[in-house]
């Protein structure tokens, strides 16, 4: 592994106690579970109001929207805040404000640009699809201003700001989302819930007092490209796979079929969150193991992909003895067609939490090719997977496909933190850049 140049902190320095260094991780986790709830209800209550209000069809086009502001968030935190997760968690608080008022204004030019991309398809596509690309266009620079406040704060070990970040942005939701249900259009509910995202995000100015520096997002870029262009290829190999296989699913089965995924991935919402954001907590961490006990960073992954697994297919197991009536009551119409692909669902969860760990700690090494390599393999799999299944067996045979493939691309990972540990350990005092 190449070194980084290192200022403003010592890798060799003495780590803290044990038992203090515990109690501050259980705290840090703490908060970043607590922050991860607050989301994880956010978005369900979203896609729950979206899909009794609309049905299965209009839900299917928001989930087209919801695919799409996936892709743009991956390119976001690629550029702008992965780097800052893996270079700047725990450094000194003048290095911190000063790459986070980068890492933020590079994420906001990223959601102007993207924004306006969006905006323009939007309104030559028409029809059910364009005004609702054309909102999330509109909408795109404040949904990606707070996702960005939110690493910036669990870079520097603040959860409990991106808690109340995201805390601001759900009772803010409340409101939205009851005047997008009497205008009663898809692009209405993604008006209302950017503008929501779009408050919490001037919060999140609010809590730091940082500016975000638009201005100076050209030099973060450059200063972070041996990092961030590869997280770039990887996060938008990940959610590009996801939007191909919602838009083929949509060619070869219907549109419905894209509302029946989304659903089953509703009522696996809680897990589902948590992987979506569980860099903001599971990276810095992995990198302060690496810094206080490097020895200790594979069992750590192990531990935190384990857990994931466990946790998604005991709630698996739970929603497969939900009564019907119940089912009904959540999802409405959709309920009778997501409820047949539950048991795929689970296990795709499952695969991705395992995987998880690995990828944690990918990152946390640095290894950017590792990482990028396992999810360009992961990605084919799971386009190939889910379109091919599609073909064959229609939305039960994608959602099959799907799991297979994650699971598949869960080995991959831990093969490829395995290697980079072995490298590690032939080359043990790695430098962590901090500016």
């Amino acid at each position: 592994m190449t070194p980084m140049t290192t200022q403003g902190e010592n890798p060799r320095t003495t780590a803290p106690p044990a038992g203090s260094a515990r109690r501050a991780l259980v705290g840090r986790l703490s908060w970043g579970l607590a922050d991860q709830a607050a989301s994880s209800i956010s978005n369900f209550a979203v896609g729950i109001y979206v899909a009794r209000s609309l049905g299965v069809t209009a839900f299917g086009v928001f989930s087209l929207a919801w695919v799409t502001y996936g892709v743009v968030l991956n390119v976001s935190r690629g550029l702008a805040t992965d780097p800052l997760v893996v270079r700047f968690s725990g450094v000194p608080d003048a290095s911190w404000r000063g790459a986070v008022a980068r890492s933020t204004g590079t994420a906001l030019g990223v959601g102007t640009a993207l924004g306006v991309v969006c905006l323009v398809a939007g309104l030559g596509l028409g029809g059910r699809v364009g005004p609702a690309f054309a909102a999330l266009g509109v909408m795109l620079p404040g949904l990606l201003l707070q996702d960005a406040w939110r690493f910036s704060f669990f870079a520097a070990g603040a959860g409990r700001k991106a808690f109340l970040n995201d805390v601001v942005w759900g009772v803010a939701l409340v409101p939205a989302m009851v005047l997008a249900a009497h205008a009663g259009s898809v692009a209405a509910f993604v008006l209302a819930w950017g503008a929501s995202a779009t408050v919490a995000g001037g919060y999140g100015y609010l809590q730091s007092g940082i500016r975000p520096r638009m201005t100076e997002a050209r030099g973060w870029l450059r200063e972070q490209r041996d990092l961030g262009y590869r997280y770039l290829v990887e996060n938008v190999s990940l959610s590009g796979a996801s939007q191909l296989r919602a838009y083929g699913l949509g060619a070869i089965v219907g549109v419905s079929a894209v509302g029946a995924v989304r659903g089953a991935e509703l009522l696996m919402g809680p897990f589902l969150a948590v992987l979506m954001g569980l860099s903001l907590v599971t990276v810095p961490e992995a990198a302060r193991v690496l810094r206080q006990a490097p020895h200790q960073l594979g069992r750590f992954c192990l531990l935190l992909g384990g857990g994931q697994a466990t946790g998604a297919l005991l709630w698996g197991a739970a929603l497969l003895l939900m009564p019907g009536r119940l089912g009904e009551l959540v999802l409405g119409d959709v309920w009778h067609s997501s409820s047949q692909l539950v048991v795929q669902i689970t296990l795709s969860v499952a695969g991705a939490g395992l995987g998880t760990g690995a990828a944690a700690g990918l990152r946390a090494l640095g290894a950017a090719r590792r990482s990028l390599r396992c999810q360009l393999f992961a990605s084919a799999c799971y386009v190939g997977g889910g379109l091919g299944g599609a073909a064959v067996a229609g939305t039960a045979g994608s959602a099959w496909g799907v799991a297979a493939a994650t699971v598949s691309g869960s080995a991959v990972w831990w093969l490829q933190l395995r290697s980079a540990l072995r490298e590690r350990h032939r080359d043990p005092i790695p430098e962590v850049r901090t500016s």
